[in-house]
Order: C-alpha cells, then structure tokens, then sequence
C-alpha cells in the first residue's frame, strides 16, 4: 500500500507543478531572468544526472571505466572533434578499459 501512496502523490506533484507553470501570468514568463533560467535547467539536469550515474554507485564515489570515457570524451570535445567521434572514442576508451580490468 505505502507503494501507491508514493505514486499517488507523485503523480499529485507533478500534475500541480504542471498547473501552476500554466497558470503563470504571461508577463512573470517574458522577463529576460525567467527565458535565461528556462533554457539553461535542461542543461543543468542533465548535467548532474550524467555526473552521478558517471561517478557513483549510488552511495560512494566511484571512479572506473565510465569515467576514464567521459574524460575522453571530454579530451576530445577539446579538440573539437565531431559528435559522433566524441561518442565513439567515449565508447572506445571504457571499452578498452573494461577489458583490461579496470
């Protein structure tokens, strides 16, 4: 039971976070402060979901594979490489750090 209470009120949060970002007066909506923040959170979530599933295991700071990748990754967006190159020598990297048992 304690399972449907949570989804319940997540699904009330949600649905009235949803309300009040619809009830907002449109002028709270056009200020220059409100556009900036609106269009820099995705980027900011984003960015912390992919740190904590990167460098954690949930409770502890890890550091592995996944981390040697996204330092490639990041090595090469340096070297403004491609997208697509970026993504393959963050999979080459913790591929080849997998295998060498790290």
């Amino acid at each position: 039971m304690t399972v449907w209470i949570a989804i319940g009120a997540t699904a009330a949060a949600c649905y009235l976070a949803k309300f009040l970002g619809l009830s907002a007066p449109a002028g709270v909506l056009e200020r220059p402060l409100v556009k900036r923040l609106a269009a820099l959170l995705p980027v900011a979530l984003l960015a912390a979901l992919t740190a904590q599933e990167t460098f954690s295991d949930g409770r502890h700071l890890l550091l592995d594979a996944k981390a040697a990748g996204v330092a490639a990754a990041a090595v090469a967006l340096v070297l403004r490489a491609p997208f697509l190159l970026v993504v393959a020598v963050a999979v080459g990297v913790t591929a080849g750090v997998r295998a060498l048992g790290w």
